[in-house]
């Protein structure tokens, strides 16, 4: 199961805040490659922990708050793939859970499915991010996790 490179964009704030329209992955690869906006970072974070301490403290891990002060219009490639990822992972918990507020609630508590880590924090890496889609997947498809 994959999601879509628009449904990843409107995770990340859509058309208006990423001044463009992404239509496909290379459209999506682009815009990282660019840097995002810094706004995707903060659309991004307020989607899936809402707007809490938690969402600070996720921002932070994606961007360092130091250097996110720098950062006044664009993010770095690398810190781009980093908000690219969570958007992802939102997308697909989305889909699977057909509720934002589960989607929600799925990625920011541990699960026992991925002993006992976030969603959230295992995005952080590539192959944490993975770890969590392989556990969506089985959830989509009704697989033993």
């Amino acid at each position: 199961m994959t999601v879509s490179a628009p449904q990843i964009a409107r995770i990340l704030g859509g058309e208006r805040t990423l001044k463009r329209r992404i239509r496909t992955v290379a459209d999506l690869r682009e815009a990282v490659e660019e840097g995002l906006p810094v706004e995707a970072l903060e659309q991004t974070v307020r989607r899936v922990a809402g707007e809490t301490s938690e969402a600070t403290q996720l921002k932070h891990r994606i961007v360092p708050k130091t250097t996110l002060h720098r950062r006044r219009v664009r993010l770095s490639p690398e810190e781009s793939e980093r908000v690219e990822r969570l958007a992802r992972l939102t997308a697909l918990a989305e889909a699977v859970w057909e509720d934002p507020q589960h989607a929600h609630e799925f990625l920011i508590s541990s699960q026992p499915q991925l002993d006992d880590a976030r969603p959230v924090d295992l995005a952080r890496s590539d192959l944490g991010l993975r770890q969590v889609e392989d556990l969506l997947v089985k959830i989509e498809y009704a697989l033993p996790v």
